[in-house]
């Protein structure tokens, strides 16, 4: 009598279908992932992602959620090394919910977001939830909204409304206050007292500080080279 192979448990790390609404969504989903990448790139046991599947509970691949932008903190190297071997977020052996979700008003997923989801959420025990709208208040009814876990519940964070019509909020997981501004979401570092730069304005900044850099030592060459000619006559 031969004993039965163990079943094999699959975890797909994608559905196979295209982010909804994916015109609209995608470059806003690149620009509040691709910063928040950048500034906690040097975070340890930090980790940054989004579209992404998070599977909470084993055994039952069926069981999962995948919001536009997560942000998990204090995760331990094997942590790390579980999310990358498998390409998604198992939360058993990660040992832990993600801290921070966030996601990004669409026509066809807003009903959800602010339904449905936004219990699971709860129920997972994901700390901090904040929903983002783009167009002001199209598919949420405001622009900005963030959420703190206290006993199992959401209770809504304190929004502060400026005379140029921008809305923020304070996130004491990520230790940012989170802007709508004119539609876009920008992240304020109070720490540093500077806004976080997205991909394009790291790159640019990067690019133009090795243009001066090359210019400056263009112009120490021609110095030198002035200063060699003088000693020369």
């Amino acid at each position: 009598m031969t004993t039965p192979a163990a079943t094999v448990i699959l975890y797909p790390d994608s559905d196979g279908m295209p982010l909804p609404d994916g015109e609209f969504q995608s470059p806003l989903y690149v620009n509040a992932v691709g910063t928040l990448r950048l500034h906690f790139r040097n975070v340890p046991g930090a980790r940054v992602n989004g579209d992404n599947f998070i599977y909470y509970i084993e055994g039952n691949p069926r069981r999962s959620v995948a919001p536009d932008c997560y942000v998990a903190l204090n995760l331990s190297e094997d942590a790390i090394a579980s999310i990358e071997r498998h390409n998604t977020y198992l939360m058993w052996e990660v040992g832990k919910v993600p801290d921070f979700f966030l996601e990004i008003g669409s026509e066809s997923t807003a009903s959800n977001d602010t339904g449905p989801k936004r219990d699971l959420y709860a129920d997972i025990g994901v700390s901090e939830y904040w929903r983002y709208d783009a167009t002001g208040g199209d598919f949420y009814g405001e622009p900005l909204v963030g959420e703190r876990l206290v006993d199992g519940e959401y209770r809504r964070l304190a929004m502060r409304a400026e005379g140029d019509g921008s809305i923020w909020g304070r996130s004491a997981i990520l230790n940012l206050d989170l802007w709508w501004i004119d539609g876009d979401l920008r992240f304020w570092d109070p720490v540093a007292e500077q806004w976080l730069l997205n991909q394009e304005e790291e790159h640019d900044g990067r690019i133009a500080a090795e243009a001066r850099a090359v210019s400056a030592e263009a112009r120490v060459a021609q110095l030198e080279a002035e200063l060699r000619k003088l000693r020369d006559e």
